[in-house]
């Protein structure tokens, strides 16, 4: 059974997204995003000193790592598809899932604390929760990858691999209760206790809608509907596409706006002490 799988897995036949042309989209929008972060560098990086924010400082760096770990991700994607390479597969697999499961939890830990600009403390409450639930998702998938062979990161497996969909159901679940909460908790007595973002919401909202469709996804796969593992390959294309821009636009590119905006300002209060605008006035 399993050598037939293999085989499946590297006849050039596969339906795999992530072994045919789609792994150029992945691969070039990965890419894109690295360079755009590195024009950006230079100044983030003197708006992070400015700005003195440990929380953002780290969830820069973090946010980083993630994308160099989504970039090797994304070009060696033949490495699921040859044999000899199953275990650094799963390795840099288990890796860039943990990161960017990482960055879905922080984030949303950092907001719902309603001071993520500054603050140890702040800083501390946040990468505890969601570096115990990111350790426990990562040490779950460890042991079911490696200890008992199921295949998560594998999708030439399709619908033939009950126990990889029954996985990714549960984990696809919690995800999307998790947005939901929030989403509810916007609509209920307790907004008020939430921060006041408009981003952040149509972030969530985005973030519930996509696990959403990838809950479904897996539930046709696991019973085996060859829709199902088309949905799930065109979520998992979204996800590690353009999630990381997505997250960057939506939350550190306004904390590195709102650092030129007051540069331009104490630019203006100079020039204005100095006389510059004398003239306007006469």
């Amino acid at each position: 059974m399993s050598q037939s799988i293999e085989d499946e897995a590297l006849s050039p036949l596969g339906s795999d997204l992530k072994c045919d042309g789609y792994g150029i989209f992945l691969v070039v929008s990965s890419v894109l995003f690295v360079l755009y972060l590195a024009l950006h560098a230079k100044k983030n990086l003197s708006s992070l000193c400015h700005r003195g924010s440990y929380v953002v400082v780290s969830y820069y760096a973090l946010l980083w790592l993630v994308t160099l770990l989504n970039l090797a991700w994304s070009s060696l994607q033949a490495w699921q598809c040859s044999h000899g390479k199953e275990v650094a597969w799963n390795l840099l697999s288990l890796f860039t899932a943990s990161g960017m499961l990482c960055l879905e939890i922080s984030l949303i830990a950092f907001l719902l604390k309603d001071n993520y600009m500054n603050g140890m403390e702040a800083l501390a409450h946040s990468f505890i929760a969601s570096g115990i639930v990111v350790f426990v998702d990562t040490l779950l998938k460890a042991i079911y990858v490696f200890g008992f062979g199921v295949p998560l990161f594998n999708n030439h497996v399709g619908s033939t691999h009950t126990i990889k969909w029954s996985l990714w159901i549960v984990h696809k679940l919690l995800l999307a209760a998790a947005y939901s909460f929030i989403l509810f908790a916007h609509f209920s007595k307790w907004r008020e206790k939430l921060p006041p973002r408009p981003a952040f919401y149509n972030y969530v909202a985005v973030m519930f809608v996509l696990s959403v469709i990838s809950l479904f996804a897996c539930g046709l796969a696991g019973i085996g509907i060859g829709l199902g593992n088309w949905l799930y390959d065109v979520t998992v294309l979204c996800y590690h596409s353009l999630y990381l821009p997505f997250l960057y636009v939506t939350f550190l590119a306004d904390f590195f706006r709102e650092e030129d905006f007051l540069l331009d300002t104490a630019y203006y209060s100079e020039m204005k002490d100095a006389g510059f605008f004398d003239a306007d006035w006469e």
